[in-house]
């Protein structure tokens, strides 16, 4: 069993910087890919970034070079800076664990653990 806790939402103006944050409970953290969605009001949610239990990193196009994602093993912990953020990327922000394949890693179906969700408001 996982169990996740997000934390580092909030209010942010366009051009500015947030770093979500997500601590896991249990053995199998190391063994996860972990992975962060979001969903904006009226639409569905979406894949944003993951990071595999070796480090590798796999981002959304759209937040290429704007967001990176990290994990501290030893917190138990997955992070996900957000630089440069735009009005757009307001979203309540998701973290999941799963073991997906490298094809599916993207989607939700994968993922069969999450947690409750922060929002993230960026103003123009």
């Amino acid at each position: 069993q996982v169990q996740l806790v997000e934390c580092g939402g909030g209010l942010v103006q366009a051009g500015g910087s947030l770093r979500l944050s997500c601590a896991a409970s249990g053995r199998a953290f190391s063994m996860n890919t972990m992975a962060w969605f979001r969903q904006a009001p009226g639409k569905e949610r979406e894949f944003v970034a993951a990071i595999s239990w070796g480090g590798s990193t796999y981002y959304t196009d759209s937040v290429k070079g704007q967001f990176t994602i990290s994990r501290d093993s030893a917190k138990n912990t997955v992070y996900l800076q957000m630089n440069s953020l735009k009005p757009e990327d307001t979203a309540v922000y998701y973290c999941a664990a799963g073991i997906p394949s490298l094809r599916r890693i993207g989607s939700i179906t994968e993922y069969g653990y999450w947690g409750q969700g922060t929002q993230v408001t960026v103003s123009s």
